[in-house]
């Protein structure tokens, strides 16, 4: 019978391809173990779609979307914000906050105002409200609705910049903040458009 031999070259290479298989698992455990919670909870990227936010956000853009400062601080009025679609949470839309929890939202030939009996801060500072100011909306993306709305709690009411071509709250109804994903941190796509809290209008 015939001894058995082997090539100690050969079991050297199988020994060392195994090694280096084992330690790229390691290191894609190690990466998906730090990488899926800054996805889920910090940040997540998103590619816009559309032409709902023109010309603010356009089809194509690369932006990085901060999931953890709504976990500390409430939505404001001007955020653009990543959300889930409320008729169907598998689809991810873009806009804007007009609209706050508690507050009636009257709009007349597409100019806004805003009122809330319930809030004696507010009402003590705008006794009849205030008309929306929007230096985001270009002209040719104005729309001319009429509609009153009063949100209940927990509730916001958002439009995309381009009126003329969004779905929003004006066809759906209020957004629950509990479908909230977070708000554009960075714009990093094209090159020529990078820039941080890209959208940012605050009133």
């Amino acid at each position: 019978m015939e001894p058995n031999v082997s090539n100690p070259s050969s079991n050297q290479k199988k020994k060392t391809l195994w090694a280096n298989i084992k330690e790229w698992i390691q290191v894609i455990v190690i990466a998906l173990i730090i990488s899926l919670p800054i996805r889920y909870f910090i940040a997540e990227p998103f590619i816009v779609n559309g032409a709902s936010m023109d010309p603010t956000f356009a089809t194509g853009q690369f932006l990085i979307v901060d999931r953890l400062s709504y976990r500390f601080e409430n939505p404001a009025r001007g955020d653009v914000i990543v959300f889930e679609y409320p008729n169907n949470p598998k689809i991810y839309y873009i806009k804007r906050i007009i609209g706050l929890p508690g507050e009636t939202i009257a709009m007349k030939d597409g100019e806004i105002t805003i009122t809330n009996k319930d809030d004696a801060a507010f009402t003590a500072a705008h006794p009849n409200g205030f008309t929306l100011n929007e230096p985001y909306i270009d002209a040719i993306h104005k729309a001319h609705d009429t509609l009153t709305t009063t949100l209940n709690k927990d509730n916001y009411f958002v439009m995309g910049d381009n009126r003329l071509q969004s779905s929003d709250s004006r066809v759906w109804g209020d957004l629950n903040r509990d479908l909230i994903v977070g708000k554009p941190f960075i714009r990093l796509l094209p090159i020529p458009s990078i820039s941080i809290w890209p959208g940012k209008e605050s009133q």
